[in-house]
């Protein structure tokens, strides 16, 4: 079992983003999401932090599991991942950005923005992203750190979900 969980809320072609404010990834955006609490499903720990990150109160009939993302950093010795979801906002519901919150700011970013190649003001979005969005597999994304660098990345087909809704 993974320590944490992500997801990206989409709304047409717009995903809201987190430009967190705490010093692990301060002043990166991101999708939403955290720790998995003792005895917490991944599912409900991703509807849980939408809900403290957002005030979102997303119906888990809206939210998808799209795989996990690893990562190891021998120098370090460690290994960790998160479960990653995709959630889905009718174009009707409105939900106001940029704003402010305990986290850090949130705000809608366009599609086209977040997948620009040049843009550097994000985690490691541009390596699993794409596939996550418009891809039906599930896939394990692998990183492989030297520090705060990626060294490597692979995505492996998922051959059966790690847990079901």
């Amino acid at each position: 079992m993974y320590s944490y969980t992500i997801c990206f809320i989409k709304q047409g072609n717009k995903i809201l983003l987190l430009n967190r404010e705490s010093p692990e990834w301060m002043g990166i955006w991101n999708g939403v999401g955290g720790k998995l609490e003792e005895g917490e499903t991944p599912l409900e720990c991703v509807l849980r932090e939408i809900n403290e990150e957002t005030a979102i109160e997303m119906k888990p009939e809206n939210v998808w599991h799209k795989g996990n993302i690893t990562w190891t950093n021998p120098r370090h010795s460690y290994f960790d991942g998160m479960y990653v979801f995709i959630a889905e906002l009718p174009e009707a519901y409105e939900y106001f950005t940029p704003l402010k919150t305990n986290e850090g700011i949130l705000d809608w970013k366009e599609l086209s923005w977040i997948l620009h190649p040049k843009n550097v003001g994000l985690a490691n979005l541009k390596y699993f992203l794409h596939e996550i969005l418009n891809d039906e597999t599930k896939y394990e994304h692998r990183f492989l750190y030297d520090g705060d660098d990626v060294v490597d990345f692979s995505r492996i087909p998922l051959v059966e979900p790690v847990f079901t809704k």
